[in-house]
């Protein structure tokens, strides 16, 4: 797990996005949880989207500055031939790039969503580059993207392994996934949302005590699941939706895998 995940920019209110954006980054996400050696799907958008290298060249990148950028971000990936993966990359994510006068540019149906397209997805990054890539990547991936924020994602990490789940551990996988989902609403200030998944994270955690036990290790919820708790005796008594900054006044929730 990142040591970065102690300064996510995701612990706040998060905007809702446009289907369209919200495509963009599932479809990265998604596949980066499937196959490890997917992960460089994050790097383009990451790079093409950062709005200092936006206004530095309005032209578009230069693809030799592209590509310096990028062995950067892929050496961690094992990745060594930066222009071999971009030529791969755009063809199977037409959707990344456009060519400009000098260079590369970000999507243009990405619009004003571009730097917010390049700070996910290099957050995405950040959590799934240091997990182990055996069998144990599904659930650290989950894991992973819960301590930095992305509780969204987390919910897509942790799904499978829920699907194919039976009996404790299926119930414990899916208190996770409520909790996560819970957070989700936070960060959309949706607290009907919140309050009802929460209410059920509680009823699949509880009796562990925040301690999930599964084939790949166990997940060690137990602070984050008392902090769940208090929050989701304040939201009890809320009846809208505009003030939550009590909910933030608390730690951040956390989890560890042992």
């Amino acid at each position: 797990m990142s040591d970065d995940c102690n300064r996510t920019p995701f612990w706040q209110r998060q905007p809702l996005l446009p289907l369209e954006i919200q495509g963009v980054l599932r479809a990265r996400v998604e596949a980066a949880l499937a196959d490890p050696g997917a992960r460089e799907a994050l790097v383009w958008p990451t790079i093409l989207g950062a709005p200092r290298l936006r206004q530095a060249n309005p032209d578009g990148l230069p693809e030799d500055e592209l590509l310096a950028h990028a062995a950067r971000l892929l050496a961690p990936l094992g990745i060594v031939d930066p222009g071999a993966a971009w030529r791969a990359h755009r063809e199977t994510w037409a959707d990344t790039a456009e060519a400009g006068p000098r260079g590369w540019r970000p999507a243009a149906a990405w619009g004003a969503w571009g730097p917010l397209v390049s700070l996910r997805c290099g957050w995405q990054l950040a959590a799934l580059t240091p997990l182990p890539l055996d069998d144990r990547y599904p659930l650290a991936s989950g894991v992973s993207l819960f301590n930095h924020g992305l509780f969204h994602e987390c919910h897509d990490a942790l799904e499978p392994l829920w699907t194919g789940a039976s009996g404790d551990l299926k119930a414990g996988l899916q208190g996770l996934i409520l909790m996560a989902a819970g957070y989700h609403h936070l960060q959309l200030h949706n607290l009907q949302g919140l309050r009802a998944v929460w209410e059920e994270a509680l009823a699949r955690l509880e009796p562990c005590g925040g301690l999930v036990a599964t084939p790949w290790g166990e997940v060690r919820a137990e602070a984050a699941l008392d902090l769940t708790a208090r929050r989701l005796e304040g939201a009890r008594s809320r009846s809208g939706d505009g003030h939550l900054d009590d909910l933030w006044s608390l730690d951040r929730p956390t989890w560890e895998l042992r």
